[in-house]
Parts: C-alpha cells; structure tokens; sequence
C-alpha cells in the first residue's frame, strides 16, 4: 500500500472555520438543519468583506473559496481540495466529520476511529526508515508530521463543534442572566444602601489605598470640596482622635492649614471665601458636658451644623482605670444623649465614630488600661444603645465603623499606640467627604452613596424604541417565519436515521432589521445595568507592576503559539494589520484594567499604540483611495457608518457626549481629512499616476498643503476652537462646555495620519516599480540592504523605547510624541516586513481580536470597566483573577456580537443603489435633527 501524500499546508484554508480565519474562539460550527438555525445573521459577506478590507487596508484578502453558503457553513472547495489530497478514507473523514455538512457527534467520532485505523495500517510501513535512500528517509521523516497535521486538523474539527462563537456568546447569556439573579437578590437581602458599605466595610488594595464594599470612593481636592461644602457648617466632637479626624478633613479643605493650638480646647477654622465653617469641639468624655452640647442644637432649628461628627471612650477608660462601672456609666450617659442625636439625624448628618483599636505594646504606662478588649465592650454598648433609639423604624444615626478597619491594618504605625498614623486619619476623612458630596457633586469615579441617575427623555424614547424592536421581531418570528419552516423528517437510506431537509429560505431584510435590533437592545439593556443602574458592583483600579506585565507576558505567549501561515506576502497585508489591531488592543485594554497610566513609561509606549491606529488609518484610506480611485458617497457612509454607529447608540443610551469616546471622533475626522483631500480637485489615482511623473508631483503637493494646514491648526488654538464651536459641531466636540479635550487629542497625534499616508504613497509606488520583492521567504529588499534596514530599525526601536522610559515629566513627553512616534512605527514595520519569514506568518490569536478591535475599545467604557473607564466592574466579588475572567469572556462576546450586528445593518442601512441611498441619508439626517432638538430640551431641562 502506498502512502498517502501529506495533508494540507498550514497556509491552506481550515474547512471548518469560516472565511479562512482561524482563532482561539472559533465561528459558529455547521448545521445539520436550516442554515438560519446555525447563524441567524446571513451576511452578505462578499460586500462586507470588500468594504471592511477597503476600509483598514485598501486591498480586498481573499474571502475563500467554495459559495457564499458553503463559507457560512464553514466548507467549501478548500475542504474538498483537502479530502482530495489525504485519499479517500481521509477525505471520508473529513467529509462526514463536524467540518462537513453532515457533520454531528458520531461524524466526529468516525473522523477519529478512521485516523486511528489508517495510522494502524502505516505502521508495517515504517521499516524504510532504516534504507539509506534518499526518498524513504525522506517519508519517514514526514511521517509524523502529517500524523500530528491530521491529528491536528481533526481535533480541531471535534473542538469547533462542541464549542464555536455561537455556543460561547449562549453561555455568556446565561452567565449574565445568572450573575444579575444573584446580585438583585444579594441586594434586597443585604440592602441597597451603598453609603453603608462605604461607612462599615472595605480592605487595602495597597498602600494609602482603601477600597470600599461594592463601590467606588472618589479623592476630593480642595476645589470640590470647597464647591461641595459651600455655606455649610461641619462640626467635630469628641477626643484627640475626633481631633486628629478634624485637622484631616480640613486639610482636605486647605492643604496649608497646620495643627496648631491647643490640645484640649476647641478648635475653629472657616474658609470666608467659600462660607465654610469647621469646628472641633474638646469633649472627651460622654457625659453631661457633650450632653449639653448636643441639647443646644436639637432645640435651635438654626445654629446647628449641617454635619455632626462625634465619639468619645478613650478617656473614660483611662480616667477610670478601666472599671465596669464606668462602662455601665458610659451605657448610660450615651443612652440619655441618643434621642438628641436622633432628632439632629432627622435634620442634619449625624455620625458615632466607634473607637479604633489600640497597639498594647506601644502604649505608655498611664495608658495600660486602655485595652482592645474594652474599647470593644464601649463599641458594643454604643451599637446597641444608638440602634434602638428608635422603634419600628431605622435609626438615623449612621455608624461610623469603618475606621476600626482601617486602623486594624496601621495601628502598627503608630507613634503611641493610640494615635493613628496620619495616612489612616487622611483616608477616613476622604470617607466621610464622600459620604456627604457624592451626592452633591456626583462625580463619575465616586459611585458610593449616589444614588441612581434619573433617565433622560432619549433613554425613554431608546428604551421605547429597543421594546418594540424586540416585541415586532417576536411577533414577526412567530407569525411569518415559522410558516415557511418545513422541516418534515425523512429517513438516510445508508444510516437508517432521521434528517431533517436543508431547505435554504432566503432570510429578508426586514427580518435580519429586526433581530439585530432585538440583540441590540438586549445588549443595551446590559450595557446600562452595568454603569448607569446600581445592580453589579464597582471598584478603584489599583497599578502594581504585575497586574499589566504579568498578563501581557500571557497574551504574547498565546498569540506565538496560535501562528498560521499568511495568504499572501505583502506588506502590510490584511492578516497582518488585523495581528497589529489585535495586539495593540489588548496591550490598551490591560493598560486600562490595571490603572497603568500612572506609570509614566507604560504610558508613552500605550500613546504609541494610539498613534499607530492612526497611522493605520492614514495608510489604509490613502492605499483605497489612490489604488480604487473610489470617491463615491457609498463609500463615505459605509465607513461613517461602521466607525460611529455603536458610539451614536451609546451616546443615547448610556447619556454621554460623542466626544466622550474620543478615538471614534478622532479617526472620523481623519476619515474625512484623508477623503477630501484625495477626492478633490484634481483626483489624482495610481491609474492616472503611472502615465506621468507629473501627477506624483501633484498629489506630494496636496501632502504638503495638508501638512501646513495641520501645523497651522495645531499652534493656533484659537483658530481650531472657533472651527468646532461652530453649531452643530460643537454638540459633537463639546466636552464639559468647551472643545478644549478635543484639541489636546487631536494634537498628540497631529501628525501620524499624514505619515501613514505618506507612507502608503511610497510603498505603492515602490511596489508598482517593482523595487520590492515580496515573494513567500524572500526578503523585501536585498541582503545587504536589508540587514542594514534592520539594524538600523532595531536601534531606532530600542532608542525611542528608551528615551520614552527615561520621561520624568509627561507634559514634556507629550510635546515631543507627536514629532518622532513614527520613529517606532516605522521601525516595528520594517522589522516585521523585511524578513521574508517574518512577513509569511502571522497570529490568528491576535488577528481574530483585531477584527473587532473597534467595538472591543468602545465596550470597554461601560462593561469591562466602570464608571466610564475610571473603575472596575465587579461582576464576582471577592475573587478579583475569577472576575476577571468572566467579565472579560462576557465583553469579548458582547463585542463580537456588536460587530456582526454593525455588519449586518450596514447592508440595510447603507444599500449600494444610488437612490435608495439618498433616501436612507435623508432619513439618517432628520433622525439628527431629532437628536440635537432633543439634546437641546435636555441641556435646558438640567439647567
């Protein structure tokens, strides 16, 4: 018997994964039934794909071979080709088995029993290995790799069928149902009050650094609280530690303000400017002094403070040697004083600070008696006391028990033993200013005792819109879809089993609108439970080194390990522009999880990914335009359309201004930048290009003019404000008033667009003359230039890395970005394009995630992250690397979803038929018209 040829290389096309693109998370697997079971949005894949290649890269990849149906299904001519070459019991294999159209469970176990019966009937072939000729040495060395191929390829095959995008995105549903169940019944049980936790609970996620239960804790600094405390009058009773709480919370207020005076008196401080009035006042003990106190501002419905800090036992323990009848006089005294506190809670913010613990060790002698063991007897007889001041109803009193905690973890630090350090006495006044002004000022980074924002009008009308969606979609799902399903069983003539007909009904447009939409506000609907509604938890991000390398180290390992061998060759090709995407966008999205933005070198490398983006688009519009000569309006909107269409939803849904997802707005303008100018007069195009040099002069000349125009904008501030101030498009480029973030975005990366776009022009032209060589294993130019390029490239990357680790001030680094980013994008290019090993393989790891970077970087806002990227969403609390792990597994799904629904719509949306088209734009351009009435009745409503 001789032996079957070898299979398939690596660079030919995977049967099973649809469009040639293998990944980690694999496409949906075949069906036997019809294909709308197997994937509800029939694409129409040859113009999507024709649009999405034009939009990065300006050059159409292959789609793959076989019908457009046998590419859904995850088949076609490259599966035949394959069973063709590895014989017929392998073809057979690969025919019946999951890849195939019949494929199911026993399919797969078929694939396998054949492999292990064609490698039993090899193994009396083995004995050519010992023959010294050439061609049997030869088979026998290859023998095992085309086992471990086989092996491989049908492997994947069982894999891809038991778990493919489809069955992931289902178990995503179902985790997310379950994790809300869990947290709505966690709340009604354990109470809904985010101001409790950030008073009774918390740990250290590191030094200085103190995160609440649940919810994030905002860091005030002098002007907002100030804004906050305006004509408010705060007062501070009790002890020395009441008086170390008190120098804290006004140092918040006026960091210059020093702790002088003295100890055992009352303490003044007032702010005229802001009308802030903070008192400490000296009473130690609880007993009839602090009584009195208390009394005079329960019966004056004027004077009193607006907030009341009190607690006091220390003293009493040490006046009294810690006797047991000093604590049942405490109980006593504290008993006569509650209804007073009770009746200033009704009107005024009222807090008991229980006693933090002692460090026995450090105290001094006359200090012995005051042992843990009795500040926990006063801390109990005050709980009990102050929470049954009041009958069949809540106390208003709030207990302040969180620095126990605190001081748990630095009582250490102490100087005496008694006194906290000031680094705890900072993080417990920081509470209680988050306590009073978070529902004040609302910040977005200080989620704990805000309540839930009120909807506006366009969320109502989105959530209107997105129920009818769904309801019209179920009521056309029911009545019309299900009469033209006829599924009649009949029976396999070879098998004896039941199969139900293939029939291929063609799926509308009107359906494919409405079940895209149903997703999408599902989708929505979990977007807005995730950063607007209180439901799943939220916390600080917190940098330590590992927390970025460690998972970046885990990334790059699997992205070498998923390698596959490119289609084609070129520079810059499809496969390996969507590796470069999906990298530098996990590298972003861990650089954003782990807070690695206060680590200066990480940061300027991450701007470097930013820019890169740009350049890509710089490249990819200018390689369309020039190469296609295509200028038509078709190809505007399709484009438009992908970039902005789940930033305009969110924009609606989630309330925040289009600006807020700077990149989109940014690489939108760039679109148009690049657009006007190469389709303006006179268009110039590779065509018309080659018949004379004189047109190469012609559009280097339009550079040059694009390039004044960006310096002139970048060093005239007034200038660039004044163009997007301009009605409308300041409701676009506003951002808390002005379009001030705007510009600095813009000009941190003003220049990478035009040399993306000057380097796409010198590569087409250098290909064009054929001065490249981009065959498979060649390198790009020849040896000795190409050796010095690559040197030159390596030192190049290594200097910028160098000099962007060396930063000591980021203002400084961020003049100079601008001006010499390119040095490492262009050094990162050529030593990824010149080898010609290096341009012939790329990661399907990396690649599949830059297929949907887009939609990965604008999720990561409102269901990765929290409070708008400024937290964490904590989804399973208590155990931050499992968190992680679903929270991230649920968002990669949403984003694939998102992504085939922008797909999906863009077809309706944007038809090809000129008409149509029109008619679509003017529909789209009133649909505006209502956004900006509305917006405008709601900027007035919240004035």
């Amino acid at each position: 018997m001789s032996a079957p040829p070898p299979p398939p290389p690596a660079a030919a096309r995977d049967p099973v994964t649809p469009e040639g693109h293998r990944g980690p998370v694999t496409p949906e697997p075949p069906a036997s039934g019809p294909p709308l079971e197997t994937q509800p949005l029939l694409r129409q894949e040859a113009a999507g794909e024709e649009e999405e290649e034009g939009e990065e890269t300006g050059v159409r990849g292959a789609s793959g071979t076989g019908t457009a149906e046998q590419r859904r299904r995850g088949w076609g001519e490259a599966a035949e080709a394959a069973g063709a070459e590895e014989g017929p019991e392998a073809g057979g294999a690969a025919a019946a088995g999951p890849g195939g159209p019949a494929g199911g469970a026993g399919g797969g176990r078929g694939a396998w029993r054949r492999l292990l019966a064609w490698l039993r009937r090899r193994q009396p072939q083995r004995g050519p290995c010992a023959a010294p000729l050439p061609r049997s040495a030869a088979l026998c060395c290859h023998g095992g790799t085309k086992m471990a191929a086989l092996a491989y390829t049908l492997g994947k095959r069982e894999i891809n069928h038991y778990f493919s995008v489809r069955s992931a995105k289902v178990l995503a549903l179902a985790a997310v149902l379950l994790l809300a169940g869990c947290h709505l019944a966690s709340r009604r049980y354990r109470g809904n009050d985010s101001c409790e936790y950030l008073l009774s609970s918390g740990r250290f996620l590191g030094e200085k650094v103190w995160q609440p239960h649940s919810c994030m804790m905002h860091k005030y600094k002098y002007n907002e609280a100030k804004n906050c405390l305006v004509d408010k009058h705060i007062a501070f009773v009790g002890d020395s530690r009441i008086r170390q709480l008190f120098y804290s919370f006004v140092k918040i207020i006026n960091p210059q303000f020093k702790e002088e005076g003295n100890k055992h008196e009352n303490i003044p401080f007032e702010d005229k400017i802001a009308s802030v009035k903070v008192d400490f006042l000296w009473h130690p003990e609880v007993n009839g002094s602090m009584k009195q106190c208390i009394k005079v501002w329960a019966e004056d419905s004027v004077a009193k403070p607006h907030v009341i800090v009190a607690g006091a036992a220390t003293w009493s323990i040490k006046i009294h040697n810690g006797s047991n009848e000093a604590l049942s006089q405490y109980r006593m005294n504290i008993t006569s004083i509650a209804p007073l506190l009770e009746k200033l809670a009704k009107t005024s913010d009222v807090y008991w600070v229980l006693q933090d613990p002692v460090y026995e060790d450090l105290l001094s002698e006359n200090r012995k008696m005051i042992t843990n063991e009795k500040i926990d007897a006063y801390n109990e007889a005050a709980v009990s006391v102050l929470n049954s001041s009041t009958r069949n109803s809540k106390s208003h009193v709030k207990m302040f028990s969180v620095s126990k905690l605190i001081a748990q973890e630095t009582i250490m630090e102490s100087l005496d033993g008694l006194h906290l350090p000031e680094s705890s006495r900072e993080t417990s006044a920081m509470i209680l200013m988050n306590v009073y002004c978070n529902k004040i000022l609302k910040p977005v980074d200080g989620s704990c005792c805000q309540p839930r924002p009120p909807l506006t009008l366009m969320q109502k009308l989105a959530a209107c819109f997105f129920t009818l969606s769904i309801v019209g979609y179920l009521i056309f799902y029911i009545i019309y879809r299900n009469a033209h399903r006829k599924n009649k069983p009949c029976t396999d003539l070879e098998s004896g089993e039941e199969k139900k007909n293939i029939i291929n009904t063609p799926v509308s447009p009107l359906e494919i609108l409405l079940q895209s939409l149903c997703k999408l506000g599902l989708i929505m609907a979990y977007f807005y439970m995730c950063d607007r509604a209180n439901l799943f938890m939220k916390e600080n991000k917190f940098y330590t080194h590992s927390t970025f390398f460690i998972p970046i180290i885990y990334i790059l390992v699997l992205g070498v390990f998923y390698n596959e061998n490119t289609k084609e060759t070129k520079v810059l090709n499809r496969e390996q522009t969507d590796e470069w995407k999906g990298w530098m966008q996990l590298v972003i999205l861990i650089y954003h999880i782990s807070g690695a933005s206060t680590f200066l070198p990480v940061y300027m490398h991450v701007r470097v990914l930013v820019a890169a983006y740009l350049f890509q688009t710089g490249y990819g519009h200018f390689s369309y335009f020039w190469v296609k000569g295509d200028f038509g309006i078709h190809r505007v909107c399709q484009v438009l359309f992908r970039l902005n269409f789940l930033v305009v939803v969110l924009c609606i849904v989630m309330d925040r201004p289009y600006q807020f997802y700077y990149f989109v707005p940014l690489v939108t303008v760039w679109f148009m930048v690049i657009y006007v100018t190469l389709a303006l007069w006179p268009q110039i195009i590779q065509k018309k290009a080659n018949g004379s040099c004189f047109w190469h002069f012609g559009l280097l000349l339009k550079l040059a003019f694009l390039l004044l125009c960006i310096c002139f904008l970048a060093y005239s501030q007034g200038a660039f404000e004044k163009i997007f101030s301009l009605w409308p498009l300041s409701k676009c480029f506003e951002l808390k008033g002005n379009v001030y973030e705007w510009w600095f975005r813009w000009r941190l990366d003003r220049y990478v667009v035009f040399h993306g776009m000057l380097f796409a022009f010198t590569y087409l032209t250098l290909q064009k003359r054929q001065i490249l060589s981009e065959g498979k294993g060649e390198p790009l130019f020849s040896n000795k230039i190409s050796n010095v390029l690559l040197f030159i490239s390596v030192v190049s990357f290594l200097t910028y890395s160098i000099w962007a680790s060396s930063c000591k001030n980021k203002a400084e680094c961020n003049e100079l970005h601008p001006s010499v980013s390119v040095v490492q994008i262009l050094a990162f290019i050529l030593i990824r394009n010149i080898p010609g090993y290096a341009r012939s393989v790329y990661s399907s790891f990396f690649a599949w995630f830059g297929k949907i970077s887009l939609e990965l970087f604008t999720c990561q806002y409102h269901i990765w992250l929290a409070a708008d990227t400024r937290g964490i969403l904590v989804l399973i609390p208590g155990n931050p690397m499992l968190n992680i792990i679903v929270s991230t597994f649920i968002f990669v799904c949403v984003a694939h979803e998102i992504s085939q629904i922008t797909n999906d719509l863009a077809q309706i949306v944007i038809p090809k038929d000129n008409s149509s088209l029109l008619k679509r734009l003017a529909c789209i351009a009133a649909f505006f018209c209502g956004l900006l009435i509305l917006s405008s009745i709601q900027d007035k409503s919240r004035y």
